[in-house]
């Protein structure tokens, strides 16, 4: 009887596993960043909570103009992903190769904007050691900003080795990019 259930159990993983999109491993790269992020956050939301003057000073400082159409560009690149994955899964290997192209670019426009950012706060005398905000300000959206590198370097690749599982494991990448920069968005530019 037991032997039974283990084998029921072990088939239940086996196929839960392989609904997953990608590969098993990027779901661990993912499941392991969200859990980094997420530590980031709790200790930066810990420590505005001992310092929410200071916090709330230099927060003003920020362009959230800036973060607004960084926003945008990596909501609206998550879409293209999407469908890139929804015109290669058709069959349809240029359009989805496109849809990367238009995500990638996205993610290229977030990567200008946040230079920007870094480089409006560098004229102001602004760095990475001016306070514990702007510490954690430059570690959490820098960290964020290597993410968008290396997921515009995958939807590269992808675009040329297309297959569809393939497709699935950097979309699935890049959403974790997007998912980080929608709760980061807030959490340093907008919570008072």
């Amino acid at each position: 009887m037991s032997t039974t259930v283990k084998a029921q159990s072990s088939q239940v993983q086996s196929d839960v596993l392989s609904e997953l999109p990608g590969e098993l491993m990027m779901w661990v790269l993912i499941v392991s960043e969200l859990f980094v992020f997420g530590a980031f956050l709790i200790v930066f939301l810990a420590v505005r909570v001992a310092n929410s003057e200071q916090f709330a000073a230099d927060q003003a400082l920020l362009n959230q103009t800036a973060a607004a159409i960084n926003t945008i560009a990596l909501v609206t690149s998550g879409f293209c992903a999407a469908m890139a994955l929804r015109t290669r899964e058709a069959g349809d290997r240029r359009r989805a190769r496109l849809w990367l192209a238009g995500a990638g670019s996205l993610g290229i426009l977030f990567l200008v904007v946040k230079g920007f950012e870094y480089w409006s706060k560098a004229e102001l005398g602004i760095g990475i050691d001016t306070s514990p905000f702007f510490t954690f300000y430059f570690l959490i959206t820098g960290f964020h900003a290597l993410h968008v590198v290396a997921g515009v370097a995958i939807l590269a690749l992808v675009a040329w080795a297309d297959a569809v599982r393939n497709m699935e494991a950097a979309v699935s990448f890049w959403h974790l990019v997007d998912l980080v920069w929608v709760l980061l968005f807030p959490i340093i530019y907008i919570l008072g």
